[in-house]
């Protein structure tokens, strides 16, 4: 088995690769600021924590001992100290000033690195002159760790500053150990000793200087979070904006909003089952509103067809789209909703998205717009056109149809008199309804309507009485001559609301858990006091006080359990601790036991195998990044179990609870080494008869503590193990330390240094463990508030992401819901900017397919919803070569076309998700064209398979219908609707595509193929398709039988010879006996 390095996910959290990142980013400034206030708030940790202890260490110290004259300086030197400190420290806790002064922080910090270095040897110093006290240092192990942890300072500031301390302490130490004790230990021993020092305080280094690293890592990882977060969220608003914008271009919002949740609910169901969604027809939903009191109007071109047959399609898409775009303008500028326009037919309402007592008024005067900007082209063109306008005032249901192309339309009794209006009306003038006429006021020039519109059955029926509108009076024309435009609904615009800013982000970010600090703030800064509370909370109260555990069970489980990257570094850590336990366990074992050897190789093989697994991946990284390179089956198990211990919480546990273990079998060797009795008896003696005892008899009390010092660190800082058991392990290592110190060994404990004159040792041992306990509780308890911060924040990238990836599915959705996939891209450059758009193809076919005896009532809306919905389904299996595009619904009419966007794919054989029918149809007709081609059969263009393809669809249709014929039959609804049957009409030919106008995107296809596939249907016969003559010819070439119906009248064309698709009982297409045969042959040949 050979394997690759697979690095990607380790390297996030590489510290190189943040710091690059957050330049590439940007926003490297923005990470200077933000650590400017994690400082000012790990200040005021540190001025608490010194408060603490300069509290507890005098009250001990007034308290335990016995005579008080010295001690009463030491108690003046350090209050003294903590007034200075504070005082020096207190001026970075305000973020402007440091900000405005960035030299302070450094300053103050050095400042007071030296006034308590300098008061623990100054003290020293005098009470070994004046008193002959030899005394132990107090604050080193606590500056040092102060330094790395809370100081304000950068971190090579600090590694110096820290470094400086540690040579200070050095020397001083080696000066003690040269001058107070040179008779009193051999060079040997003083130099083993220096040595265990310095280990002590190289181990204290690489502790602080790893927090540090590890600190700078999560704080890296946190920002680079949360500008990514700023980023999805502007991009998410960016989305919204734009998809709201454009979908309310096309749908009002109470319409559009129902669509946008199916859509995203859709999505979301998809993204949880990893599958495609079963689509009931339960499942559906019908956006239809009921608009009780509304003006329509219909429009119709004088003269259309007529333009159709002499006019170049490119020319009569040019003249619609000049109509059309100054149409817009005049409906936006009078408030008046354009619903869409059929080829020659545009038909708006007034009052629809908003209410508006004066609809019936607006739609006039866009009539009376229309009229005068159809007769300046007119002029313009020198082309005989004029305008029929209707208008009516009432009730009717708007809204969208189907689940595919959807485009906002009209329905009910009140639209079909205002259509009829216009068809009954004259040239040039408006025909208007006397309930129009009575909403409008007297400035209008009125007629009686037509003599067709008396006669009209229809109107008729439902007693219209019509009147026409030729004018207004000639003082007020002006009015109407000319408009600016207002505004296009569907530009897209820039919006004022620039969503989140990186900077505010930042300043709302909790920069720690609330404690001792924040409650001292309340009492003592009022100011502080009212930010704090105007700021967000949202994060702490997600986070317990203490454990700072996630309030959310199932978060916390995730938290805990997700991988650690970091690992390594813990473990090089570690090991580093767990060598220098071992050195100086040897460096103490005098009785040199096997025991104790064996037991610190075994310690030293395993921690160091640890390390080396560990740390091989990033090895490998190091050596080979540059290059490919194919490792060993034992390098790949060696990478298999990296990976295990960093994802496993379990093996991570493992680990630790390993080290901890070890850590407490070498301090067990020391202790064990120790003869308490024989050390007692020669102190004694060595008092008594004057002479100097054997130092290496026993450990020795001071460095033991420091170990075990070290060992708290260690087992806190780990990282990734649960915060709990950390603080557990770490309280439960001091109590153990100090219990066996108390009662064990306590005569070897008191007989060592102490801190101060008359001070116990034992107390002061007690102190060193207990301050470093709380140090390291009070740091890691910020850095997992941070790490936990961080998490949170990642999570909710993650939804952020998912939302805007999400956002960005259903913006696509409704494109495609709205124009065909092709044009979308074309749409957002050049049609946003309201220019025109349109495309020309040799041959398309065309299909008209009606709804006969079908009612547009509100029940019988619903179900029409229910088969529009079923045809659209059927579109997603003629996807493929020769896709169907869905071009609009005109009341119960569905018109679709193939050949919209030829392009070259996969054979349909070949593609899983085609239907059924489909495959066996085409792959039955391209044997037949093999075939034909063989007997050198005249083939045309291989575009002509549009048409065969659109044939079936249109089959497919009927089948559809049939289907939800027999499914609705047993539904309470009326009767008739159940019976409805199809008319379909299909031509073929030279189209133009496009998009006219300058307000609601709409996509339409012109052309004599169009013309004459709305003719076939119109002709029509129920349960038929109706084709032309050049169109039977082509479905002929293909096999299918097509029956020749007779001559036809056409309007707009005269008589022509039409044909019916011949289909069995069963809507199966009948093939001619010779497609049959030849089809034989050809399957015979292959």
């Amino acid at each position: 088995m050979i394997c690759q390095l697979n690095y990607t996910k380790e390297i996030k959290w590489d510290y190189g690769f943040l710091t690059k990142k957050c330049k590439d980013a940007g926003i490297e400034d923005k990470f200077d600021a933000h650590q400017m206030r994690l400082r000012a708030n790990y200040v005021g940790v540190f001025l608490m924590l010194h408060l603490f202890f300069t509290i507890l260490h005098c009250t001990l110290l007034l308290t335990t001992c016995v005579y008080l004259d010295l001690i009463y300086i030491d108690v003046f030197c350090y209050v003294a100290l903590t007034a200075v400190i504070i005082a020096v420290m207190w001026p970075n806790i305000n973020v402007e000033f440091v900000m405005r002064h960035k030299f302070m922080m450094s300053l103050t910090s050095m400042i007071a690195v030296m006034a308590i270095v300098s008061v623990d040897l100054l003290l020293n110093y005098f009470h070994n002159r004046n008193s002959d006290w030899i005394l132990e240092t107090i604050f080193d192990v606590y500056i040092i760790l102060m330094i790395y942890m809370f100081f304000p300072i950068p971190y090579v500031l600090a590694t110096m500053l820290a470094f400086s301390v540690t040579i200070t302490y050095i020397t001083y130490f080696g000066f003690y150990l040269g001058v107070e004790h040179r008779k009193k230990m051999g060079y040997t021993t003083r130099f083993n000793q220096f040595i265990v020092e310095l280990c002590n305080y190289i181990c204290l280094n690489m502790m602080g200087t790893y927090f540090r690293v590890m600190r700078e890592i999560v704080v890296r990882a946190s920002l680079l979070d949360r500008h990514q977060y700023v980023m999805e969220d502007t991009t998410l608003r960016s989305a919204r904006a734009q998809e709201r914008v454009f979908l309310h271009s096309i749908l009002p919002p109470q319409i559009a909003e129902p669509i946008q949740d199916d859509i995203r609910k859709r999505l979301e169901s998809m993204e949880k089952q990893h599958k495609m969604p079963s689509i009931r027809r339960t499942c559906r939903i019908i956006s239809i509103q009921i608009h009780t009191d509304v003006t329509i109007l219909y429009a119709d071109i004088v003269n259309y067809t007529m333009l159709t047959t002499k006019l170049p399609v490119k020319r009569l898409i040019a003249l619609l789209h000049a109509l059309y775009a100054r149409f817009d303008k005049a409906a936006s500028k009078y408030a008046v909703q354009r619903i869409k326009f059929l080829g020659d037919c545009y038909y708006c309402v007034a009052g629809l998205i908003n209410p508006d007592p004066n609809h019936a008024k607006c739609c006039v005067d866009l009539g009376l717009c229309m009229i005068d900007s159809i007769r300046e082209i007119r002029d313009k063109v020198k082309i005989d056109v004029d305008m029929r306008v209707g208008v009516h005032s009432g009730e009717l249901f708007a809204g969208v149809l189907g689940a595919a192309k959807l485009q906002y339309d009209i329905w009910g009794t009140d639209v079909l008199i205002a259509n009829q209006l216009e068809s009954t009306g004259m040239p040039g003038q408006i025909h208007v309804s006397e309930r129009t006429l009575q909403m409008t006021d007297d400035r209008y020039k009125v007629y009686p309507g037509t003599d067709t519109a008396r006669k009209d059955h229809f109107l008729r029926k439902f007693n219209v009485v019509t009147f026409l509108i030729t004018g207004i009076d000639e003082n007020k024309t002006n009015e109407f001559k000319s408009f600016e435009y207002l505004g296009s609904t569907c530009s897209i615009k820039e919006t004022n609301d620039n969503g989140l800013s990186l900077d505010e982000e930042l300043k709302k970010m909790p920069l720690g858990p609330k404690g001792l600090k924040e409650v001292v703030y309340e009492i003592f800064n009022f100011k502080h006091k009212k930010e704090q509370k105007g700021k967000s909370t949202t994060a702490k109260s997600e986070i317990g006080s203490f454990l700072l555990h996630f309030h959310d069970s199932r978060l916390e489980y995730k938290y805990i359990h997700q991988p650690d990257y970091m690992l390594k570094y813990s473990v090089l850590l570690a090991w580093c601790c767990g060598m220098t336990l071992i050195y100086v366990q040897l460096f103490y074992n005098q009785k040199k036991d096997n025991f104790s050897v064996y037991v610190d190789i075994v310690l030293i093989i395993t921690l160091s195998m640890l390390l080396f697994i560990t740390w091989y991946k990033k090895i490998c990284h190091w050596r080979y990044s540059t290059m490919l390179h194919t490792y060993s089956p034992f390098t790949c198990f060696l990478f298999k179990i990296a990976d295990s211990l960093q994802r496993s919480l379990i093996n991570r546990i493992g680990i630790y609870m390993y080290f901890i273990i070890s850590y407490f079998c070498i301090i067990a060797l020391m202790l064990n080494d120790c003869d308490r009795d024989e050390f007692q008896l020669m102190h004694i003696d060595s008092i008594q008869y004057k002479y100097e005892p054997d130092f290496m008899m026993c450990f020795a009390p001071w460095t033991l503590t420091c170990m075990v010092c070290l060992i708290i660190m260690m087992s806190i800082i780990f990282t990734r193990i649960p915060f709990n058991m950390r603080i557990f392990i770490g309280l439960l290592e001091a109590i153990s330390y100090l219990i066996i110190m108390f009662y064990q060994y306590e005569y070897v404990v008191h007989t060592s240094l102490t801190t101060n004159p008359y001070f116990l040792p034992e107390y002061a041992h007690c102190l060193l463990i207990l301050v470093t306990l709380l140090v390291i509780f009070f740091k890691e308890r910020q850095t997992e508030f941070d790490n936990k911060i961080n998490y949170k924040w990642s999570v909710e990238l993650i939804k952020k992401q998912d939302d805007s990836r999400i956002a960005a599915q259903s913006i696509t959705i409704l494109l495609h819901n709205i124009l065909p996939a092709h044009v979308v891209n074309v749409y957002l450059t050049s049609l946003a900017k309201h220019e025109l758009y349109y495309e020309s193809y040799d041959m398309v076919a065309v299909m008209f397919a009606s709804l006969k005896n079908f009612e547009l009532t509100l029940p019988n809306l619903r179900v029409l919803n229910e088969i529009i919905s079923e045809f659209d389904q059927i579109l997603s299996y003629y996807r493929d070569k020769y896709r169907v595009e869905k071009i609009k619904i005109v009341g119960s009419t569905y018109m679709a076309a193939c050949g919209l966007d030829v392009q070259i794919g996969l054979n349909i054989k070949n593609e899983t998700r085609s239907h059924d029918s489909l495959i066996q149809e085409v792959q039955r007709a391209r044997l037949l064209l093999a075939a034909f081609q063989k007997k050198h059969y005249s083939i045309t263009d291989e575009k002509e398979e549009v048409v065969f393809v659109l044939t079936t669809f249109a089959l497919d249709l009927m089948r559809t219908l049939w289907v939800c014929n027999n499914d609705y039959r047993n539904i309470p609804i009326d009767r008739d609707v159940f019976n409805a049957d199809m008319s379909i009409g299909i031509s073929s030919g030279e189209v133009m595509a496009g998009v006219v106008g300058a307000s609601q995107v709409q996509y339409d296809i012109w052309g004599h193929a169009a013309n004459m596939a709305s003719r076939m249907d119109s002709t029509g016969v129920a349960g038929k398709i109706h084709v032309t003559q050049n169109t039977a010819l082509i479905l002929k070439k293909y096999g299918i039988e097509c029956k020749y119906r007779g001559m036809t009248y056409v309007k707009g064309q005269g008589i022509l010879p039409t044909y019916f698709v011949d289909i069995d009982a069963n809507y199966e297409f009948n093939y001619t006996q010779e497609s049959y045969d030849s089809i034989a042959v050809e399957s015979e040949s292959n």
